[in-house]
């Protein structure tokens, strides 16, 4: 957790006031690292002991801007980035608008472009660094009436492989985390496509109502803080830490006939 000089590790935090992002800025100052956490309005965010929220709005270049050069001017570095921030868009790929589209990949695909862009300078001026991605099952196997939330997770995830292909002769390790379910505030804070049309009505409930219960049944946003933590520690880390059941899926997707796991998908998502 330190560097040469013993001094804390500095790590970044996006998405800081709420579920992974909360859980992980927690555990971390608790094992000694140096936590700025951010929010969109960290003024109203629960405090959290011994991290500091800077605000920021991952959708704004100047944000994102002003929230780096405050925990660069703070500290003289960051030696850690964790992209977080994201939500999740729910609905019928015909009944979601363009306008949610680009809101979505606003988020979860350019804001991490921008936090990297901004911060890898300081990082190959000090020949180091670590950023880790927060993608998800989502990422790898696409989720029905959440396909543009998938979308951006794909997309996340091969932005991720080619930045660490990249980054990685200059000194900076790059990683990624992929969850299946979880029990977190995303679940409350879900957005829905404003549009519904009445032919898809019945499946999407029956999707929705699946989502809901497994993420009831799922465990809570510790379980990818614990891997995060893992990942700092590691010597080596990997391009992809695949958590919970997303290490099931994910082998069940790489064994199974095409048409055997496409079936158990919709039995999963009360498509059958």
């Amino acid at each position: 957790m330190s560097d040469k000089t013993s001094r804390p590790r500095v790590v970044l935090i996006t998405g800081a006031s709420s579920g992974v992002g909360r859980s992980t800025a927690r555990l971390l100052s608790q094992n000694g690292y140096k936590v700025f956490g951010t929010s969109r309005n960290p003024t109203a965010a629960q405090e959290l002991p011994d991290v500091e929220l800077l605000p920021l709005d991952v959708r704004s270049d100047e944000s994102v801007a002003a929230c780096v050069k405050s925990a660069i001017d703070a500290e003289g570095r960051i030696d850690v980035l964790v992209n977080n921030a994201a939500y999740e868009l729910a609905g019928a790929l015909e009944e979601t608008s363009m306008e949610e589209v680009r809101a979505q990949f606003e988020t979860n695909l350019f804001g991490v472009v921008r936090m990297v862009t901004a911060i890898l300078p300081f990082m190959r001026r000090r020949a180091d660094g670590q950023i880790i991605n927060v993608s998800s099952l989502a990422g790898v196997s696409s989720i029905p009436f959440m396909g543009i939330y998938s979308a951006s997770k794909f997309a996340l995830e091969g932005y991720t492989e080619a930045l660490r292909m990249e980054v990685g002769p200059l000194g900076i390790r790059v990683s990624m985390t992929e969850a299946s379910f979880l029990k977190t505030a995303m679940t409350d804070h879900r957005q829905v496509s404003a549009a519904q049309l009445e032919e898809y009505r019945p499946f999407r409930q029956r999707a929705f109502d699946a989502i809901r219960a497994h993420e009831g049944k799922a465990p809570g946003p510790e379980l990818v803080s614990q891997v995060i933590l893992q990942i700092l520690g590691s010597r080596k880390p990997r391009l992809r830490y695949r958590i919970g059941q997303a290490k099931v899926a994910t082998r069940l997707q790489r064994f199974l006939p095409e048409w055997a796991y496409e079936r158990g998908k919709r039995s999963t998502f009360g498509l059958e």
